[in-house]
């Protein structure tokens, strides 16, 4: 019987320990730090988990910044329609949502987990929970053990499946990346990614906790366009985040960049000057400032007048057509200063990790380490916010565990 060691209790891990142990000629245990399993998972998508993106697999690939060519055959071989259809004969009810995302109908993440807890039941997984790795014992290119908390474990094949460095409290430290590095493995080194920015205007505090709907988001550096995309944005009171924001991170490498807010994105500048004076016309006796509540929330009022140069208490019928230029500008372009990110533990993924180019990309297995495979975040793949990440976790974990 051959003894396979899955390390890391999250989607790539289990998903690697349920396949692993389809063939009864294996024995498999899976290890995790934390006393249960899934603690990333019951977080994400704000407790809803978002599984998958209900797109064409092809599709996903236009959201992996990064070494996209590096996961042709895992999500090929383990697909989107392949992890809904997992859940599905396990009698979870799923829903699609706008974007294509794709969540258990009850919107809970514990669901998600409990069929996956039934599952390692169901499949004889033995699982070692509160129990952390501390050294990896190696002898002629192979791994012979683990040293852990609570004794030393030996195998015949190893899947680490131990994520990043994001959510610390969640046990992905990034502390086992260490131990592969001492295996002869290279880390290219950790970032966040999927995080909200840091901005330096005063005014993103007056606007904390405003949502924009339906705009357009622009990231660009002094030379060139990263990112852009259409969608929701959020104020904080220390800068921007929301789903565009967070996948225009993965596109961010430090230093200053700018993000550009098309707050109407319908509408071309022409027909938005038009807009803007259908809108005084009915409010011809009113103050500037008291004339803009057809157009914007209230609460970015205040901003947008006093940004815009225009005297706040001046009739709108005396609003010059030069001051309407910059109103309209400003609203096609309102513009805010990225000088940064917040901290790698609040990042919903870490970007970087064991270098894809020393991973046998049909099978996940080391091509330093002989009996050694890799799932999951800990491998330099990222993608952006709508399932993508989960499932590049579900799919690694497949196939790793298929050829552990």
């Amino acid at each position: 019987m051959k003894e396979i060691i899955v390390v890391g209790a999250g989607p790539s891990g289990i998903m690697a320990a349920i396949r692993a142990a389809e063939d009864r000629n294996n024995r498999v245990t899976l290890v995790d730090r934390n006393p249960g399993i899934g603690k990333k998972l019951f977080i994400t998508g704000k407790g809803r988990c978002n599984l998958t993106s209900s797109k064409d697999i092809g599709e996903f690939f236009e959201n992996i910044p990064r070494n996209r060519e590096f996961l042709y055959s895992a999500l090929y071989t383990f697909t989107n329609m392949d992890i809904m259809d997992f859940f599905i004969k396990r009698g979870l009810k799923l829903k699609i949502e706008r974007g294509d995302r794709v969540f258990p109908e009850s919107d809970k993440s514990s669901d998600v987990i409990d069929v996956l807890k039934r599952q390692l039941e169901a499949s004889g997984v033995r699982m070692m929970l509160s129990t952390k790795v501390e050294g990896i014992e190696a002898d002629g290119g192979r791994i012979v053990a683990l040293e852990t908390s609570r004794g030393r474990i030996s195998g015949d094949s190893f899947v680490f499946a131990t994520g990043g460095a994001s959510y610390f409290g969640t046990g992905s430290d990034g502390m086992v990346l260490g131990l592969i590095e001492k295996l002869g493995h290279s880390i290219s080194p950790l970032k966040p990614s999927l995080i909200p920015f840091v901005c330096s205007e005063p005014f993103v505090k007056d606007l904390q906790g405003l949502s924009l709907r339906n705009v357009r988001f622009t990231l660009r550096d002094d030379r060139k366009v990263l990112y852009e995309d259409f969608g929701e944005l959020l104020f904080t009171h220390f800068g921007i985040s929301g789903p565009i924001v967070l996948s225009s991170s993965a596109y961010y490498h430090g230093g200053k960049a700018r993000g550009i807010i098309d707050l109407k994105p319908a509408l071309d500048k022409n027909e938005l000057d038009a807009r803007i004076l259908r809108d005084f016309s009915k409010n011809i006796n009113r103050d500037f400032r008291n004339s803009l509540d057809e157009l914007l929330p209230s609460k970015l009022i205040p901003v947008i007048v006093a940004l815009s140069g225009i005297d706040p208490a001046k009739k709108v019928h005396s609003v010059t057509k030069d001051e309407r230029r910059t109103l309209v500008d400003l609203l096609k372009g309102l513009t805010v200063t990225v000088t940064g990110t917040k901290s790698l533990n609040e990042a919903i993924i870490t970007r970087g990790g064991v270098d894809t180019r020393e991973i046998e990309p049909s099978t996940m297995k080391s091509k330093k380490v002989e009996n050694l495979y890799f799932a999951g975040e800990m491998i330099d793949v990222d993608a952006l916010t709508g399932g993508f990440n989960l499932q590049i976790a579900f799919s690694t974990g497949y196939l790793a565990g298929s050829n552990a």
